[in-house]
């Protein structure tokens, strides 16, 4: 790969079928594309596109509520990261304003009586519910049956990812037993006209956290990517019922830099309001991640990076981009409330 270039769209539906050659033409082309810069897009999987469009839906139903609704299942509320989160309560580009999008967690249904909720392992427990949500039950059932059919549309390219390094398509079945994910609705309003571009971002420029994010765009563009080698950022247009899809830092790691996790951002230029659903694949919160095979440079004995557990390493991300923003409101309020030197003449 040369050149300037948006993440590819490939057709997935080989790695579901019976020809040998065209499977083994998908596992090179993502191979290139994790080499690359991580990043790609797929069609040809087996989410529907009818509960495409039924979640989005959802998400737009859920955002048209009134703040104060909203606000009733806020995330600060759980320990586990579950519910309402508010606009600019995250800042994910340090220099930048904090981002400009409202976001809704939501996970596998957990209870409190499981050993990952007893536990306190990564972001475990019971989802929040909009209960002033217009038509609540088939708001959930949606919400979840979009959640289970995208868990198992990641653990498939987990398992195209793992014969692009040689090693059997079952290799990452310990780490996808028992894993954790993330699923958020997420809403940008568009950006003040005036705005500073340079300060202001739907999501400021950043890279993910965990092992393989799939991203469900609606029809309006914002999302960009950094073409490394030549330092542009390039457009991803949505188009109908594709995934982007790209490598987290913690996987990254894991192949010890030979894959990469390469840094996107939105900007909602477009004087429409944006609605995405990125669900974040982060893997079993327990499992231990070392150097993969065939991932060690020439002379190498060993990674560059020591071992570290999934929930070890999200959790800082996690602390460090939430942390960052409220440093910036405790600067504002600080700024805000200094008495100020009146000149006299």
């Amino acid at each position: 790969m040369t050149g300037s270039r948006a993440p590819p769209i490939l057709d997935f539906s080989a790695i579901y079928g019976d020809d040998p050659a065209e499977k083994a033409k998908l596992v090179d082309k993502v191979k290139q594309c994790c080499l690359y810069n991580g990043f790609f897009q797929i069609t040809g999987h087996r989410v529907p596109l009818e509960l495409q469009k039924g979640i989005m839906n959802c998400s737009k139903r859920l955002f048209k509520l009134p703040l104060e609704k909203k606000d009733k299942i806020n995330k600060d509320k759980t320990t586990w990261n579950r519910g309402y989160e508010l606009m600019h309560s995250q800042m994910l580009e340090p220099g930048t304003s904090p981002d400009l999008k409202e976001g809704f967690y939501i996970g596998e249904e957990i209870s409190k009586d499981h050993d990952y909720f007893v536990n306190n392992k990564l972001n475990s427990g019971p989802n929040q519910w909009p209960e002033d949500v217009e038509e609540l039950e088939e708001f959930k059932k949606t919400s979840m049956d979009y959640y289970h059919a995208v868990f198992e549309l990641a653990k498939d390219v987990l398992r195209v990812i793992a014969l692009t390094l040689d090693l059997e398509e079952s290799y990452f079945d310990e780490f996808t037993s028992g894993a954790v994910a993330t699923m958020r609705f997420l809403h940008y309003p568009p950006q003040p006209k005036d705005s500073d571009e340079k300060l202001s971002r739907g999501i400021g420029a950043h890279t993910d956290f965990g092992s393989v994010t799939l991203l469900l765009q609606d029809e309006v563009d914002g999302l960009q990517v950094l073409d490394a080698a030549t330092g542009q950022w390039l457009d991803v247009k949505p188009t109908p019922g594709a995934y982007v899809v790209n490598l987290g830092n913690m996987f990254m790691r894991w192949s010890n830099d030979k894959y990469k996790s390469n840094i996107h951002r939105v900007i909602n230029k477009s004087g429409q309001e944006r609605y995405s659903i990125p669900f974040f694949f982060s893997g079993n919160p327990d499992f231990m991640c070392e150097c993969l095979p065939n991932c060690l440079e020439p002379g190498q004995t060993q990674g560059k990076y020591p071992p570290a557990t999934v929930q070890e390493l999200i959790r800082a991300s996690y602390a460090e981009s939430y942390g960052r923003a409220e440093q910036f409101k405790e600067k504002q309020m600080e700024t805000a409330s200094a008495p100020r030197t009146v000149a006299v003449a």
